[in-house]
């Protein structure tokens, strides 16, 4: 029988200074300073982002695809909700839970069937934040332009041992998943764009063999917002297994500012 595999982001976070994952002991050059001043702009990037992105809802529609083993699609669902990030401070600990509620669900029969479940990947700029920055080595690896903005592209790569943004959960249990990738940052501001993400080979004996996701971010301005948020727009995650391949895509649109007016909806989520 075909398992449902459950992967996602663990959405906790601690309140804490800025640590970058710098050695301090080595002397500091151009390059490195440059590095860590956009480093630094960045992590104030995701925080304004965390607080933002607690305040507004949006349209997520998830299309969900398993394959056969010649590429082809085998099965596809969709589904639509409304979707928001609840944002709760318990003694000096931020955390982030997401929330849907289902505008459209494939029909009773085809729910049964195995698909993947991808939930959290709209956050993996946490790579960045405060509270995990120090879990990763970033390496500048050059600059883009695109559509007019100098992008520099930052490698980033997970040191084992330390805490991750994100797990595997799989058969009641949680496995942190050692994330590389490269991520692509306005020089300028420090806002990201966008992100591609991998794993090793660490999880291949729970029968993941590979994870690929990748994350376009999109700038939204708000009424009365003093600056403009990149805030994701198209997440996808590929997924292989020995015997199974998936991939879903998320798409977050129609982008609105969390109003009085949702507080009770607020309310039925908070409890799921």
């Amino acid at each position: 029988m075909t398992r449902t595999l459950i992967y996602k982001l663990l959405l906790l976070t601690a309140s804490a200074s800025l640590v970058l994952s710098r050695s301090a002991a080595a002397a500091p050059d151009p390059s490195s300073q440059k590095l860590d001043d956009l480093l630094s702009r960045t992590s104030e990037q995701t925080t304004a982002l965390v607080n933002e992105f607690s305040n507004v809802q949006c349209l997520e529609h998830v299309e969900q695809e398993k394959f056969r083993e010649d590429g082809k699609v085998e099965s596809k669902e969709e589904s639509s909700f409304n979707y928001l990030i609840l944002l709760a401070n318990n003694g000096g600990d931020l955390t982030l839970q997401e929330s849907r509620i289902a505008v459209h669900e494939p029909k009773a029969g085809k729910k049964n069937r195995p698909m993947l479940l991808s939930n959290g990947f709209a956050t993996l700029f946490l790579v960045f934040h405060p509270a995990y920055s120090a879990s990763f080595h970033f390496t500048a690896a050059g600059q883009e332009m695109a559509n007019g903005r100098v992008l520099d592209k930052v490698a980033f790569e997970h040191v084992t041992g330390m805490r991750s943004p994100a797990a595997l959960a799989l058969r009641g249990r949680e496995y942190p998943l050692e994330l590389s990738g490269m991520a692509w940052i306005d020089d300028a501001t420090g806002a990201i764009t966008k992100i591609e993400a991998t794993i090793g080979d660490t999880l291949q004996d729970v029968g993941l063999k590979s994870l690929q996701s990748e994350i376009d971010f999109s700038p939204s301005a708000f009424h009365g917002a003093k600056q403009t948020y990149w805030l994701p727009a198209v997440a996808s995650i590929d997924v292989q297994t020995p015997r199974q391949h998936w991939r879903n895509t998320h798409h977050f649109n129609d982008y609105k500012e969390f109003s009085v007016g949702t507080e009770e909806n607020d309310k039925k989520v908070s409890n799921q």
